[in-house]
């Protein structure tokens, strides 16, 4: 629980400094906190995750653009390039280069079957693209404000995940299988 906060401390600082202030004061908070994160992790001497690295990279870019352009159409379209970078690192890996980056990620502790490691990744991937559409969508259907688009962010990305991922423990219930290779009872 400790690391999920952790995970989420830029994103629990964005909300709350929008609340406080706007949006450029918010992007600024979460690119500190994404900085800061990182500072910390070196810090203890543990190893950073290429989740952390990435999501800062794309934090500066699109929230440095924000705030150099005060165009917050950029940080609105950080959540989609984010989410679009996962799907797309699913699919190319497994479509181009032959690996299944689930597999490899979660394979040491999961024993499936080759087509259910294939489905597992694809799901993930179309999951990602589908959410960076829903958010874009959000952000510039202009149906929605600002003030939506961060709550969308927050908790409607996080729900959308949550969801996502106890129908992916259901689907995993029925498809691990034990060392001999036999579906789990």
């Amino acid at each position: 629980m400790k690391k999920f906060l952790f995970d989420l401390f830029p994103l629990i600082l964005f909300f709350a400094a929008y609340k406080f202030a706007d949006i450029y004061v918010a992007t600024g908070v979460a690119m500190a906190a994404a900085i800061g994160q990182i500072v910390w992790i070196k810090l203890t001497g543990k190893p950073i995750e290429g989740m952390h690295w990435i999501n800062l990279a794309v934090i500066v870019v699109f929230g440095g653009a924000t705030l150099w352009f005060k165009d917050d159409a950029f940080i609105k379209w950080k959540p989609t390039m984010l989410y679009w970078l996962f799907g797309g690192a699913l699919l190319v890996s497994q479509i181009f280069l032959g690996r299944n980056l689930m597999q490899k990620l979660l394979g040491e502790k999961i024993n499936m079957a080759a087509p259910a490691w294939t489905r597992l990744n694809l799901s993930w991937a179309l999951f990602f693209i589908a959410a960076g559409g829903i958010n874009l969508f959000i952000a510039f259907s202009g149906f929605f404000t600002t003030d939506q688009w961060v709550n969308f962010k927050v908790f409607g990305l996080m729900g959308l995940l949550i969801v996502f991922v106890i129908a992916q423990s259901v689907w995993l219930g029925k498809h691990i299988e034990n060392k001999d290779g036999d579906p789990k009872p």
